[in-house]
């Protein structure tokens, strides 16, 4: 005979909340059955292929334009080291690019995992190698989700000034994008007072 659980046990079974449960039976990654009353009820059979089976751990690492790919590989051995000790199946995803840039491909890939529901935890080696700017709204989507953020804090490889000051470059390209087209005055001096910031920069 088949043994159904209530939400709150399958949900403690599972090692999540009954919330996420309800989000992965709207997406049709499990399947609820309902008792004459309307209340869910989850087949234990059918619980042990969902362990896991599509939750990811994520590691994502970036680094800037300028550093060196030897930076990039540092982060990527520290997360797989972090990983196999705690036995954990994992993905990798690397950026090279700027920590305020939010068209990076590896991000937009981590976002779309994230919003698919396919995440499980996601793990850096520092806050910063996520954004540098918006990191905040992108934990709390991970928050959201009940996605685990885990953040190891390995020692820094690269050098911040570098890092930082391509930041502000790209945050000022960002701006000049902005100004560009639109015909005014004030908007002229503006980029001319853009260029030279930039310019001291380089």
């Amino acid at each position: 005979m088949t043994y159904l659980l209530t939400i709150k046990e399958a949900a403690k079974f599972l090692g999540v909340s009954p919330k996420t449960l309800r989000r992965w039976e709207n997406a049709g990654k499990i399947k609820a059955y309902r008792t004459q009353g309307g209340h869910r009820r989850f087949k234990v059979e059918e619980l042990y292929q969902t362990v896991n089976t599509n939750l990811l751990t994520v590691c994502y690492c970036r680094i800037s334009n300028d550093q060196s790919l030897d930076d990039l590989e540092k982060q990527v051995n520290c997360l797989e080291s972090y990983c196999q000790y705690h036995g954990w199946s994992y993905e990798i995803i690397k950026d090279i690019g700027s920590g305020v840039n939010y068209k990076n491909q590896g991000l937009i890939r981590l976002l779309k995992l994230i919003c698919n529901q396919e995440v499980e935890r996601l793990i850096l080696t520092q806050k910063d190698k996520l954004l540098r700017l918006g990191d905040d709204l992108f934990f709390t989507v991970c928050e959201f989700f009940e996605i685990e953020v885990i953040i190891i804090n390995c020692s820094k490889t690269e050098s911040m000034e570098d890092d930082l000051t391509e930041d502000f470059q790209e945050i000022v390209n960002q701006l000049k994008d902005r100004l560009y087209g639109l015909n005014n005055p004030t908007n002229a001096k503006l980029l001319e007072e853009v260029e030279k910031i930039t310019l001291k920069y380089k």
